[in-house]
């Protein structure tokens, strides 16, 4: 669960950085076309006509949409108005939507540590939104990436429900690359389909180097082909609910990254949000210690 919220960081830090060179909807469509067209030659028996995928379409459209469609899109839309580190932050408050979603559609009811953490995770999202000055929570204001991140998280926890519960389905025992590659070619339907949006209203920008070319060929190899694997094993491992809380480290390394890269340096505030986000994680931990002694 960690090394994709050390892959996803850095896919904040590439999203900032190609601001201005390709626009957000293209940007999530050339990521997922080019993981999909590595991933084709162990996958590509998932688009016979007799493959269980078929079955199961109106699941991967909405897999797609939300996992592949949907959140990368508003992650690099977010990341035009808004910082790596904010945006990452943002997204910490994943483990309260994902109980909520769990508590709502999947009845299954929050543990205390999971309030207690998830309300530590709340917290911090707010000092990073007041930029630590709390009093002044009734004052605060929202640039638009901070309001598109947090519905991207929102979307992500369906998403992450949807992959522990597959109803009747047998995906669990499709080979991985597979049940992936399957992802992302419904993904690449929605993803298309907001690029034509994109493109209509005249947003589109696309203007290559060799050094965002070697960046787009990153966020398809490890946010995207890497990550995602790691993160669906964790989720049917360890359930959406604790993982979520790992989640919340990706702040924690873009923050590194962006001092790094970008000369954005944490500020005082940051620091109080990420010590709330530790407390989630080790509330959760021991959630899930308890779950596994019994």
């Amino acid at each position: 669960m960690v090394l994709p919220t050390i892959l996803w960081a850095g896919n904040a830090i590439i999203g900032r950085l190609l601001v201005g060179i390709v626009s957000p909807m293209m940007l999530n469509t050339f990521r997922w076309a080019l993981a999909a067209l590595i991933l084709l030659p162990w996958a590509y028996q998932i688009l016979r006509p007799m493959s269980p995928l078929w079955s199961q379409l109106p699941r991967f459209l909405w897999l797609g949409l939300l996992g592949v469609g949907s959140y990368n899109a508003l992650l690099y839309l977010s990341l035009e108005t808004s910082t790596p580190i904010n945006v990452t932050l943002i997204g910490s408050s994943m483990p309260i939507w994902m109980l909520l979603v769990g508590s709502l559609f999947y009845k299954r009811h929050p543990q205390a540590l999971e309030l207690i953490g998830a309300v530590l995770s709340l917290l911090g999202v707010v000092i990073v939104l007041t930029r630590g000055e709390l009093h002044h929570l009734l004052d605060i204001t929202f640039v638009s990436g901070d309001l598109w991140i947090l519905l991207a998280t929102i979307l992500w926890a369906f998403y992450s429900w949807m992959l522990s519960h597959p109803g009747q389905s047998n995906e669990r025992d499709w080979f991985w690359a597979q049940f992936l590659f399957a992802q992302m070619a419904t993904g690449l339907l929605w993803s298309v389909a907001f690029t034509a949006i994109e493109w209509q209203q005249g947003f589109t920008e696309v203007h290559f180097t060799t050094a965002s070319l070697w960046a787009l060929l990153y966020i398809a190899l490890g946010p995207s082909l890497i990550a995602y694997r790691c993160w669906g094993m964790g989720v049917q491992a360890a359930g959406p609910a604790i993982s979520a809380f790992f989640a919340n480290l990706i702040p924690l390394f873009t923050a590194i990254f962006s001092t790094l890269l970008l000369g954005e340096w944490p500020q005082v505030f940051h620091a109080i949000a990420f010590s709330l986000i530790v407390a989630g994680i080790f509330l959760s931990s021991r959630l899930g210690t308890q779950q596994s002694q019994r």
